[in-house]
């Protein structure tokens, strides 16, 4: 079958994006434009890896501010998550990361850290308005890249493809009208040229965390707000869902709760891989592990 392949970077990792029909060339640029320019406006909101952008100043002042209108659907899972996790996911571990190391600079230079403050002190939302009561870091890193992978999901669906499959860096969604499943490698963290099992992802998501990845001194990208630690005992975990934006949120959630504490609030199959190699997963997940 021929297929049309678009391959990028963009918010610091590699995007893959297959779709199984061919293009014509103007079509294809037409396409890319829009993608790229979706991604532009994305992070000129939500990065806090540059100065210009709508959380950097909220970082620097107080204030009323109008977010974008994507906003809503993040921040309303973050504040869910925010509670479930009593407090462990927190979109105010922006500060946190700079402290570390993971800063503009990646300096990977770790300072004194501070535990961050709780949202009541730090702002109030109402929608797309978000009230800064005292200038703080907001940072999406737990759940924003899969839902720009959702939201480019979006663009291609306005441009008329219906079929694809979106890879931002292992965050995947695979959308197909005939239903045709794609197999996704689970990445072994101690050797990543192998893989520990195979996933068969449907209509579905998938999205995975590791902490062999963005790793540096005693840290990783998965910081416990509470201890201002990296969480050790587990190594890897991975969850469909039928969003990005969960199945990223959910994979960074299971690395400070249980399972069952989620399970009742989101639908979704997860395996979380620990330090001894051992295996948890859910019952309904569709894969195959190797021993």
């Amino acid at each position: 079958m021929t297929e049309t392949r678009f391959q990028f970077e963009a918010i610091g990792t590699h995007w893959q994006i297959d779709i199984p029909e061919e293009l014509s060339p103007s079509v294809f640029s037409a396409i890319e434009n829009v993608i790229l320019e979706r991604i532009a406006v994305y992070d000129e909101a939500y990065s806090r890896f540059r100065d210009d952008t709508l959380v950097a100043k909220m970082a620097e002042r107080e204030g009323v501010y109008e977010l974008p209108d994507d906003a809503p659907p993040l921040f309303s899972l973050y504040e869910q998550v925010y509670s479930l996790t009593e407090g462990k996911v927190t979109l105010l571990i922006g500060k946190v990361m700079e402290e570390a190391g993971y800063d503009k600079e990646y300096s990977l230079i770790s300072k004194k850290l501070h535990t961050p403050p709780t949202i009541s002190e730090v702002f109030s939302r109402d929608g797309n308005i978000l009230t800064m009561k005292k200038p703080a870091l907001i940072d999406i890193g737990a759940a924003g890249k899969g839902y720009l992978v959702d939201l480019v999901g979006e663009v291609l669906e306005a441009q008329g493809v219906h079929s694809y499959t979106i890879d931002a860096g292992g965050d995947i969604i695979h959308r197909s009208i005939s239903v045709t499943p794609i197999s996704i490698g689970l990445e072994n963290p101690n050797n990543t040229s192998e893989v520990i099992g195979v996933v068969t992802l449907g209509n579905q998501s998938i999205a995975g965390s590791a902490g062999n990845r963005r790793a540096w001194g005693k840290f990783h990208h998965i910081i416990d707000p509470t201890t201002l630690e990296s969480p050790t005992e587990i190594l890897a975990t991975w969850v469909v869902a039928d969003t990005t934006l969960l199945a990223d949120m959910l994979a960074t959630c299971l690395f400070f709760v249980p399972a069952s504490v989620l399970t009742p609030h989101f639908s979704f199959a997860y395996v979380i891989l620990y330090k001894d190699f051992s295996i948890e997963r859910s019952a309904d997940l569709n894969a195959e592990f190797f021993s």
